[in-house]
């Protein structure tokens, strides 16, 4: 097996640019005299004004098409690349896509389509809290039967209202997973000042990485589209056959919910709360 070179041990100061400009690198004496050569690489990503990481360095272009050369580069020598894109389909989402493309120095083309999401490094998603009305959140307990004993989960609980009002309802235990430390540490304040820590845990993480969902009997979101949708596998792996799931606003994908009702708020706006019960495995 021919071990995989980085542009790392090379040395590499990534500078990018279009054609006109290249990688600029540093090589020894003997990697000086061997036959080298440029690839020219062509990346696709998701929208125009996505942010472009070459080997963990910031690129100018914008386009769902970009262009650039790599420094000379060993001809039959293997390397690998790292690519990130981060973008923000939405006011309130941001995505991260990364992927390792493996090639030989020479290759005249390298085309990097970072628009497909890929299984071996799933995305990361980082979502701006919006606060959920306590009026809606209580019909989001009341849409998930929230009740004595169950166990309750939320993925961003921002200021843990939602895991807060669910215990006072009866439930044993709640569990927030936070990505936001400043968030994470205000809702940490707000279940001590309820008096509540015995029974509900704030964890700092991504709660797509670190967040074993098989212990709980309700699961509450209000995330996005796009998070729902990474997380949704998570859950049909890990929930156990009955646990429900309560959404305000956002869906999962072709996942159809069980029921859908429509909530006048107290401050006359309308929500939508999505509701499912996961089924037994066939």
């Amino acid at each position: 097996m021919v071990a995989v070179r980085t542009a790392r041990t090379l040395g590499l100061a990534l500078a990018l640019c279009f054609f006109s400009g290249a990688f600029a690198g540093v090589g020894t004496a003997q990697e000086k005299k061997a036959e080298k050569a440029k690839s020219k690489l062509k990346i696709s990503v998701p929208q125009d004004d996505a942010e472009l990481q070459i080997e963990g360095k910031a690129t100018k272009p914008t386009g769902t098409v970009r262009e650039f050369e790599t420094p000379d580069l060993e001809v039959n020598k293997a390397y690998e690349y790292t690519f990130s894109v981060t973008w923000r389909p939405n006011n309130y989402t941001t995505l991260t896509r990364t992927k390792s493309v493996e090639f030989k120095g020479g290759t005249a083309d390298i085309n990097v389509d970072l628009t497909k999401a890929d299984p071996k490094a799933p995305d990361k998603a980082v979502i701006r809290w919006v606060p959920t009305p306590d009026d809606v959140v209580e019909e989001m307990l009341k849409l998930g039967s929230v009740k004595e004993g169950d166990v309750v989960y939320e993925p961003g609980p921002g200021d843990a209202r939602m895991l807060i009002a669910a215990v006072k309802k009866g439930a044993k235990k709640g569990v927030g997973i936070e990505i936001d430390a400043k968030k994470a540490a205000e809702a940490t304040e707000n279940v001590k000042k309820a008096k509540l820590d015995e029974k509900i845990k704030i964890i700092e993480g991504d709660a797509l990485k670190q967040g074993d969902y098989s212990e709980a009997t309700v699961v509450l979101l209000y995330m996005g589209n796009e998070f729902n949708a990474l997380l949704r596998p998570i859950l049909e792996k890990q929930l156990k056959p009955g646990t429900r799931i309560v959404s305000h606003r956002f869906t999962m994908g072709d996942w159809a919910p069980d029921k859908t009702v429509p909530v006048k708020g107290a401050d006359g706006d309308e929500y939508m709360l999505h509701l499912w019960t996961v089924k037994e495995k066939k």
